[in-house]
């Protein structure tokens, strides 16, 4: 059984910390290639809840290697982690892109290593977009929501994040920032320079609280 949850979620137990990996792309309302790697919200939003309910889990470390993805299901899995009353930690490996950011900072604390980056951009929208006052006012209020979620947990303000949003000189093809390793710290995202030794330490104290 354990096996099968680790091929499918990407999630392993032991010692009573969980251990998930968020990786690829956040897949939600609409299916991607399968030759796409992706973390399917639909599986972790009950795992969530089973390890929630769980006693013999004591607390819970996300491992992030995200280039973004779906808006409005990645964040309802940041708000999911964010309302756990179990201990949780972050680490971010390789790269916290878009929505990963909210998923990042969701936990009770949170690492990068060295050589991960974030990349925080305006939303982005797939399809048929009508060039109407009402398209903008419904992207205004995504943007907001999930800047608001990103300021309420981490030590980022509302306003330099919309700063870092629409910087035009970074990105060749688009707007916004790349935040690299310690840069990450220093803009208030994350809380510390790390790796997996750094995390899992922090997690078992927080559990010993």
């Amino acid at each position: 059984m354990e096996q099968d949850m680790v091929k499918e979620y990407g999630t392993v137990e032991y010692n009573g910390i969980q251990t998930i990996s968020i990786i690829g792309e956040i897949e939600g309302h609409d299916c991607l290639s399968q030759n796409a790697k992706t973390t399917k919200y639909e599986h972790l939003l009950p795992l969530l809840a089973k390890i929630q309910q769980n006693k013999d889990i004591k607390g819970v470390l996300f491992i992030m290697n995200t280039v973004g993805g779906d808006v409005s299901c990645g964040l309802a899995l940041a708000e999911m982690i964010a309302t756990m009353s179990k201990p949780t930690v972050s680490l971010i490996i390789g790269d916290s892109h878009s929505i990963g950011i909210p998923l990042a900072v969701s936990t009770d604390y949170s690492y990068i290593v060295p050589s991960a980056t974030m990349i925080i951009h305006p939303v982005r929208m797939n399809g048929m977009v009508l060039g109407t006052p009402q398209t903008y006012s419904q992207f205004q209020q995504i943007q907001d929501r999930i800047l608001d979620f990103i300021s309420a947990h981490s030590n980022a303000e509302k306003k330099n994040l919309e700063k870092l949003m629409m910087n035009t000189s970074m990105l060749s093809k688009d707007l916004g920032t790349v935040l690299v390793g310690k840069e990450a710290v220093e803009a208030g995202l994350i809380q510390e320079v790390g790796g997996i030794h750094q995390a899992y330490e922090k997690l078992v104290s927080l559990t010993e609280e």
